[in-house]
């Protein structure tokens, strides 16, 4: 696993970042005129520029402290994605039926937190791999379980493990909610500051490029 430390990018400088997610899709026009499209990545990846949440030094220079840590694009960290860090709906609180895991077999006791995304056409199933802790919800059938005693959650890798005779019974839907942040790391190994252009109002470019851990 590349390296990869849990902590989280300056909250205050990452809500205002600029970004979103990318796709990698081939296409083909043949000779009718026709296309074929081909996805060469099952799973997108999201980049952001975090220059743009930085509105004063003291950030600025929590980043560049931050960087010096990571050494630059050397370790991995937490980034929490403003658009799409929880399993509901933007301002709602995360509830245990948001995201179904899966379905019981009566033995099966380990189940990925995954958030899907839309429903009618070709529903996209996104695993989550770094929950918040402490935020992550877990029901089986409907009636929400207990962390500590009817499962246990490992916030690094989001694996939701049910406990010895805590296992859900065949045919039982699985479901949860929580909080997520993306696995990333910097975009590059040089942070160019130009503090006479910042204080003229030109941000600095921090690219955020998400990972795979």
């Amino acid at each position: 696993m590349p390296a990869f430390h849990e902590i989280t990018f300056p909250l205050d400088v990452a809500l205002g970042a600029r970004g979103g997610p990318e796709r990698r899709t081939e296409i083909v026009t043949v000779g009718s005129g026709r296309e074929e499209r081909n996805a060469r990545w099952a799973h997108a990846r999201r980049r952001w520029n975090a220059g743009y949440g930085v509105k004063s030094l003291d950030a600025l220079s929590a980043v560049v402290a931050f960087f010096e840590e990571r050494r630059g694009r050397l370790y991995g960290f937490r980034w929490r994605d403003r658009l799409d860090h929880s399993s509901a709906l933007p301002g709602v609180a995360p509830s245990f039926q948001d995201q179904v895991l899966g379905v019981g077999d009566g033995e099966r006791a380990s189940f990925q937190l995954i958030k899907t995304y839309g429903a009618a056409h070709a529903p996209y199933q996104r695993p989550i791999a770094k929950p918040v802790a402490g935020t992550i919800r877990v029901a089986i059938d409907g009636v929400e379980a207990e962390e500590g005693v009817d499962f246990d959650s490992d916030p690094a890798t989001g694996l939701v493990v049910f406990r010895a005779g805590h296992e859900p019974p065949e045919g039982a839907e699985v479901t949860a909610g929580f909080l997520f942040d993306v696995p990333a790391r910097f975009d590059t190994d040089f942070l160019e500051v130009d503090l006479a252009a910042f204080a003229a109002g030109e941000i600095p470019s921090i690219p955020i490029v998400e990972i795979r851990v």
